[in-house]
C-alpha cells in the first residue's frame, strides 16, 4: 500500500540572477516513485479591473495589456497588403525562460513597409517579456539577446539540447533563428552552426523525438516561394467576390517544401526530409502544425494544416519513419472531399474518450473543421453536427486552442479571426470586415455553444488576429490567453472567469530537468478521467505554456494522475491536493 504525507515546506526559486521567487508550498511526497510533486508558486492579486455580476461558470475575460506594459507593435508589411507575405502575421509563446516559476511571454515581429514606393521602413524586433509578478511584464530582449529583426513568422520551444534549459525557435521569410538558452537569462543565437538556418520562408514549427532516441528533432513547414523583390514589386491583381482587387496567392505561386531535421546528439541537426518519408512533394503551402500521439501508441505523428490543398498526417512507425496517410485517415479534407484553406491546427481529447481530436482554422466563406478520433488514425469530419459552419463560416480564421476555460473539465474552443484583405471595408455589401472578433465556444456535454458575445469586454475586440498562446501566467489556476494582431500591439486576455470550480496544473520535467515534449498525463477525479500533452508549437505559429492544465469541476481531490514519459517509463501518483501545480521529473 502506498503511503503519503504532506509536508509544508519554504521554497526558493532563483530566476537565473533576475532575483529569488520566494512562494510558500506544501508537498506531497509519494515513497513509490521518485517523481516529486511541488504546489503552488507566487499568486499575484487579481489582475482584472471589473468582475461583472455573472453566474458562476460564465465566461469573463479581459485585455490587460497596457496594465502589463505590452507596448510592442506587431507590424507586417504596408497597409494595402500587396503580396501575401504582408497577409500572414506572426505568433507568440508563453515560456517560464528564467525558471522562476512565472510564465514569460515572448512575441515574433516582421518589418514595417511604406506603400508608395514600396521600401522598408522598420525592420522591427522580436520581444521577450519577463514576468515581474503582480501581473507586469518587463521588456528583457535587449539583455536576452532575441531581438532578431528577421521579418518573423512564428515561434516554437523546447530543450534541443538536454543541457535542461528551454530554447526558442524563431522562423522568418529568410533564415530562420535558433535561441539557446545559457541559462544565465541570455540567449545564444546558433542556428547556422546546428544546421537549422534553413532559408526561404518558414511558417510553422515544432520540435518532437521522431525515433525515440531521447533527442528532440525538428519540423519546420514551408508556405511559399518568393523573393524579397516579389514582394517589393508585387501588385493587387485578384478580384475578391467579383469587387475588391486584392493581392494574388497562393494559388499561382509557387509552394514551399517543408523540411525535417534530425538531431545529431551532439548539439548539430541533420536534413533527413527525404530518408524519414516527409518529401513534400506536393509544395502544399504549409502554415500550422501539431506533433502529437494521435494514435495512442507511443510514437509522435505530424499533423500539417495547408493553405488550399489537402492536409498532411504523418504515420510514424515507431522508429522514425513516417507515411503520408492524410486522404486514407479523412483528416486531410473536409467530409464532401474538398481541401479547404487552413491555417492553425491544435489537438485534444474535445469528447472524453481518451483519443485526441483535431480542429483546423480555415479561411473566410468557409468552416472550420472539427475531426473526431475514431481511433487507429481514423478520423470523421464532425463539423456539420457540432454547427461549425454556423459558427465560423463568414470569419477567415487562424490560431485555435482548446481549453478549459471554467474549469468545469469539459474543453472548450477559442479561434481567432482576422481578414487578409483591408480592401473588403471599402465594399459593404460584402458584409465582411478586416478587424474581426474571435470565436469563443463552450462545451456543453460534448456539444459547442457559441459564448463569444457574452464572454467580457475582452472577446469584444476587433482586430485582425493571427497567433494564439494559452497559458496561466498568475498561476490564479484559471488559463489566460496571449493574442497576436496584425499591425497592432498583442491582447493579454486575463481570465476573469467567476467559477468554484478546482483545478490542477502538471508540470512535466524529463531527466534533464526540462519540459518532456510529449509526455502524457491522464488524471482522474471524480468520475472523470482526463488527458493532456506536453507540446512543443501548435495553434498558429505559436507555442502554449507547457504546464498541463485540468479543470476539477466540484472534485475535491484527484485520485490518480498517470503519467506516460517519452522514454516509455509510466510513473502514477494517487490523492493530489486540488488547486496547486504539481512538478513531476521523469525517473
Amino acid at each position: 500500500m502506498c503511503r503519503t504525507w504532506s509536508v509544508v515546506v519554504f521554497v526558493m526559486l532563483w530566476g537565473s540572477g533576475c532575483g529569488p521567487v520566494i512562494p510558500s508550498s506544501t508537498v506531497r511526497l509519494d515513497e513509490q516513485s521518485s517523481s516529486d510533486a511541488i504546489n503552488g508558486v507566487q499568486k499575484p492579486s487579481p489582475i482584472g479591473s471589473h468582475l461583472p455580476s455573472v453566474k458562476d461558470g460564465e465566461a469573463w475575460f479581459v485585455n490587460v495589456a497596457d496594465k502589463a506594459g505590452l507596448s510592442t507593435v506587431l507590424h507586417c508589411g504596408g497597409t494595402d497588403k500587396n503580396h501575401i507575405l504582408e497577409s500572414v502575421g506572426s505568433g507568440c509563446a508563453w515560456i517560464d525562460f528564467d525558471e522562476d516559476g512565472l510564465l514569460d511571454l515572448f512575441l515574433v515581429n516582421a518589418w514595417a513597409l511604406d506603400d508608395s514606393p514600396r521600401r522598408v521602413r522598420e525592420k522591427a524586433r522580436n520581444v521577450l517579456y519577463r514576468n515581474m509578478g503582480q501581473g507586469r511584464f518587463e521588456d528583457v530582449t535587449a539583455q536576452a539577446g532575441v531581438g532578431g529583426d528577421d521579418w518573423g513568422c512564428g515561434v516554437c520551444a523546447a530543450d534541443f539540447d538536454n543541457d535542461g534549459h528551454v530554447d526558442l525557435y524563431v522562423t522568418n521569410f529568410g533564415s530562420n533563428r535558433l535561441y539557446r538558452n545559457q541559462g544565465n537569462g541570455k540567449f545564444e543565437e546558433v542556428a547556422e552552426r546546428t544546421g537549422v538556418a534553413t532559408p526561404g520562408w518558414s511558417t510553422g514549427a515544432t520540435f518532437f523525438d521522431a525515433d525515440g532516441d531521447g533527442w528532440l528533432d525538428l519540423y519546420v513547414v514551408k508556405y511559399i516561394e518568393c523573393t524579397f523583390d516579389d514582394v517589393l514589386r508585387a501588385e493587387r491583381t485578384t478580384v475578391w467576390q467579383s469587387t475588391a482587387k486584392v493581392m494574388a496567392g497562393p494559388f499561382g505561386l509557387r509552394g514551399g517544401k517543408d523540411r525535417f531535421f534530425h538531431n545529431n546528439r551532439d548539439g548539430t541537426f541533420s536534413d533527413t526530409t527525404d530518408q524519414v518519408g516527409m518529401t513534400d512533394t506536393a509544395e502544399s503551402y504549409g502554415l500550422g502544425i501539431v506533433a502529437s500521439d494521435l494514435d495512442s501508441d507511443g510514437d509522435v505523428d505530424v499533423y500539417v494544416a495547408n493553405d488550399s490543398n489537402p492536409n498532411f498526417l504523418y504515420r510514424n512507425d515507431g522508429h522514425g519513419m513516417f507515411t503520408e496517410i492524410g486522404g486514407f485517415s479523412g483528416s486531410s479534407v473536409t467530409a464532401d472531399g474538398r481541401p479547404q484553406g487552413s491555417m492553425g491546427v491544435d489537438a485534444a481529447d474535445f469528447d472524453g474518450d481518451g483519443l485526441q481530436e483535431l480542429i483546423v482554422a480555415n479561411f473566410a466563406q468557409d468552416f472550420c473543421t472539427l475531426y473526431k478520433n475514431e481511433g487507429q488514425l481514423f478520423f470523421t469530419d464532425i463539423s456539420a453536427a457540432q454547427h461549425m459552419k454556423e459558427f465560423t463560416y463568414a470569419q477567415m480564421s487562424w490560431g485555435c486552442a482548446f481549453f478549459d476555460y471554467d474549469l468545469d473539465t469539459k474543453l472548450d474552443l477559442l479561434i481567432l479571426n482576422g481578414h487578409i484583405y483591408p480592401q473588403v471595408e471599402a465594399y459593404p455589401a460584402l458584409h465582411e470586415t478586416y478587424k474581426q472578433l474571435p470565436t469563443l465556444l463552450h462545451n456543453v456535454g460534448g456539444r459547442l455553444h457559441e459564448v463569444s458575445r457574452q464572454a467580457g469586454p475582452g472577446l469584444q475586440l476587433a482586430e485582425s488576429m493571427r497567433g494564439l498562446a494559452v497559458g496561466d501566467y498568475d498561476n490564479d489556476g484559471k488559463p489566460d490567453l496571449l493574442i497576436t494582431a496584425m499591425d497592432a500591439r498583442p491582447l493579454l486576455l486575463h481570465n476573469d472567469t467567476a467559477t468554484s470550480g478546482h483545478w490542477v496544473k502538471v508540470r512535466l520535467l524529463n531527466r534533464y530537468g526540462s519540459p518532456a515534449i510529449n509526455a502524457t498525463a491522464r488524471l482522474t477525479s471524480g468520475s472523470i478521467t482526463q488527458w493532456r500533452e506536453v507540446r512543443s508549437g501548435s495553434t498558429y505559429c505559436s507555442q502554449n505554456s507547457f504546464d498541463l492544465h485540468f479543470g476539477l469541476g466540484n472534485a475535491s481531490e484527484v485520485q490518480m494522475l498517470e503519467i506516460h514519459w517519452p522514454s516509455g517509463r509510466t510513473s502514477v501518483q494517487r490523492a493530489l491536493a486540488v488547486d496547486q501545480t504539481h512538478v513531476f521529473r521523469e525517473p
